[in-house]
């Protein structure tokens, strides 16, 4: 990993073990210098999956493969390397995922079409898929897991492992909810280069884990952005062995699911802020709400559009307190906005309303807000009531010197 982001937290969390969840991570070489690269789970019979994957019209052979197996909405495995995204790698890229679940099908003594694949890493380069399936077939695969260490084998240009867990009640039982991912650079998931990896061992059947999914994707990697370009290999998959003792969950709208929806919004939200602190070369974590637009849809939009701006990004960077760039962002959006009400605050400072600079507006408050490593913008674009909220973070120097070295 490259120099830590000084948005990074404190300590990785301590994660509990899962029931019928066994993992372990190792080098296997894809990656440079020997540093951990793949990531081997094994699931018991009976664990069912849902999966979010990229929008890209160029998706990296494993999404391709997992779009697939998702259909039977069952998982015995799953193989992640980092170093190499195996995509744009034509058949050979296809055929290297396929041999990969036949043997690691072959481990966990399950059909090819419940183990699930996922890369990240250069585009364009053939996956050295040998040094893949010769590892897993020694693997320890252990009950007891290494969270962290799993967390460091997804990762590519990521300075810190990323991971989040939650303990909630279902039907009286107690239920984990624990996931790790990745991510840094090539962020603007659309379901994005991020990858996402949850585990749970809730009793709940596939169809709604999928709803559940989607549902809390939406809210978290999908309101998330570091520098709007989306990944080939973007996936977030949901896991769960089914093991806790509660009533099965077969029904969206059951009243026992409440608690595991706030729970795995939350873990996915964590691991959202997590992937922004991690943005390459971030030094501020900002979020924008947006609101009194045409509906939340534009309100998204219009919030991206102020988030993927270089020129407020940059200005951010230099603590400039720059608000025309934040009018400039709205105004290009494509959506509606009254020029006449438009208001705009920073730290809770309004610096904007009906159109123009507040009547005395002092600077210098905004500019204190401007030094801490939160940044929060407020935009109301005075046309209805659609709201919004995305993160984003800063864009530095840092970024450049990441990307201009990343194949060397």
């Amino acid at each position: 990993m490259t120099k830590l982001s000084p948005l990074a937290p404190e300590r990785f969390p301590i994660i509990s073990d899962i029931s019928g969840v066994g993992m372990t991570s190792v080098a296997c070489g894809v990656k440079y210098s020997g540093k951990l690269d793949l990531l081997f789970a094994k699931f018991d019979v009976g664990t069912q999956v849902a999966g979010v994957f990229t929008q890209s019209q160029t998706a990296a052979a494993p999404v391709e493969w997992c779009k697939k197996a998702l259909l039977q909405g069952k998982a015995r495995a799953l193989v992640v390397n980092s170093g190499n995204a195996n995509a744009f790698t034509g058949k050979s890229g296809d055929n290297a995922v396929r041999l990969t679940a036949e043997y690691a099908s072959k481990i966990v003594n399950s059909k090819p079409d419940e183990i699930f694949i996922a890369s990240t890493g250069v585009i364009g380069e053939q996956l050295p898929h040998k040094k893949i399936t010769d590892a897993i077939v020694d693997l320890d695969i252990e009950a007891c897991i290494d969270w962290r260490s799993a967390a460091e084998a997804i990762g590519t240009t990521d300075t810190f492992p990323k991971g989040s867990t939650e303990k909630v009640m279902v039907d009286d039982t107690e239920v984990l909810i624990s996931g790790i991912a990745k991510g840094s650079g090539m962020i603007a998931p659309n379901m994005a280069t991020m990858l996402a990896f949850i585990f749970t061992d809730a009793s709940i059947s596939s169809d709604i884990l999928q709803l559940l999914l989607k549902d809390s994707v939406e809210k978290s990697f999908n309101r998330i952005t570091v520098d709007s370009d989306t990944s080939t290999s973007d996936s977030v998959l949901l896991f769960s062995t089914c093991k806790a003792k509660h009533l099965y969950i077969k029904n969206y709208n059951q009243k026992e699911l409440k608690e595991f929806k706030a729970g795995l919004d939350r873990v996915l939200l964590d691991l959202a802020h997590q992937i922004v602190c991690d943005g390459e070369g971030a030094t501020k974590f900002i979020e924008i709400n947006v609101s009194g637009a045409d509906n939340n849809d534009a309100a998204k939009e219009i919030g991206f559009s102020i988030a993927n701006s270089p020129l407020v990004k940059t200005a951010i960077a230099g603590e400039d307190a720059n608000w025309g760039r934040i009018v400039m962002a709205v105004g290009k959006s494509g959506q509606k906005a009254n020029r006449d009400t438009l208001a705009i605050s920073i730290g809770g400072i309004q610096i904007a309303r009906n159109g123009q600079a507040v009547e005395g507006y002092n600077e210098m408050p905004v500019a204190q807000h401007m030094k801490g490593s939160s940044i929060v913008i407020d935009v109301d674009v005075g046309v209805s009531n659609g709201l919004s909220k995305v993160w984003t973070c800063d864009l530095t120097h840092g970024y450049i010197d990441i990307n201009a070295d990343y194949r060397t």
